[in-house]
């Protein structure tokens, strides 16, 4: 096994450990050195979105100073939930290393299978209640962003 990975695996034992959240470590690596390491933090945090991807991705980003981490490897215990995936796709992570499966998550608890469905247009989500307002004054906010000549695209 990887050593990236061992660390990984061993971030996840400290946040079990810590009673910081659930079974998932995670570590940012950049040209063979580690950047960021971490682990889940829902519960100690009270923010839903601490899970370790997420973590780390905030901590390396802010460490080299820059959203683009497209020079970086993410490795997680287990199979990123969409919301994971989708933040390390915005981070321009080029290469992807996991343990565990989606499907083990879920085995214990974690099933974002619904999730999955309602990205893949194979489902309503009748859970959350949602309404579209306001659309062209949002639209003259993104005109507006568009314009910006002195915008940072990312």
């Amino acid at each position: 096994m990887d050593e990236f990975m061992k660390i990984a695996i061993i971030e996840a034992q400290k946040g079990i450990q810590n009673r910081d959240g659930g079974p998932f470590g995670a570590v940012i690596v950049k040209d063979g050195v580690v950047i960021a390491k971490g682990h889940n933090r829902v519960i100690s945090t009270h923010d839903p979105t601490a899970h370790a991807e997420v973590v780390v991705i905030r901590e390396a980003s802010a460490l080299l100073k820059r959203f683009d981490l497209s020079d970086c490897e993410l490795y997680t215990t287990c199979e990123p939930c969409p919301m994971c995936y989708s933040a390390a796709h915005w981070a321009k992570i080029k290469k992807l290393t996991f343990g565990a499966t989606r499907q083990d998550a879920a085995d214990i608890g974690f099933d974002d299978e619904f999730l999955y469905e309602v990205l893949a247009n194979e489902r309503i989500d009748d859970q959350m209640q949602q309404e579209q307002m306001g659309r062209e004054s949002c639209l003259k906010v993104f005109k507006a962003y568009e314009n910006d000549a002195e915008r940072t695209a990312y």
